[in-house]
């Protein structure tokens, strides 16, 4: 099996990153469960050890999931006053369940576009 990334031609990385997939084939599942990156692609033999998307993907879903779900919140506040209970009932699960929706497929895309850019954590030259 030939690892070359040449032999592979470039993949989008969003489109690849949100459905999961290896981001040099495309084939196989970049996910062993939930968040759990495989040791290796199964098609393409490629070696997942460079895919380090830190703190990204959390912060990216902090962000939209906090615009929307506080958005929605202060418009139904506003428009409907609910009781505080209801806010919870409503925003709480909405929170949860978009966050873990968005975290795997913003992981998938900071991982594609790290590998697509060959990213890499900065060095420095010491001579």
């Amino acid at each position: 099996m030939n690892n070359d990334s040449a032999d592979y031609p470039p993949l989008d990385p969003i489109k690849t990153g949100l459905k999961g997939c290896c981001p040099r084939c495309g084939q196989s599942k970049l996910f062993d469960g939930l968040l759990k990156l495989k040791p290796r692609c199964a098609s393409c033999g490629l070696d997942y050890a460079f895919a380090d998307a830190g703190d990204g993907p959390a912060v990216f879903v902090i962000l939209i999931i906090g615009f929307l779900v506080v958005g929605l919140a202060l418009w139904a506040e506003v428009n409907y006053s609910p009781p505080v209970w209801l806010h919870i009932l409503m925003w709480g699960p909405l929170t949860v369940i978009l966050s873990l929706v968005l975290l795997r497929g913003l992981k998938g895309v900071l991982i594609a576009l790290q590998y697509r850019h060959s990213a890499a954590e900065g060095k420095l030259d010491r001579e």
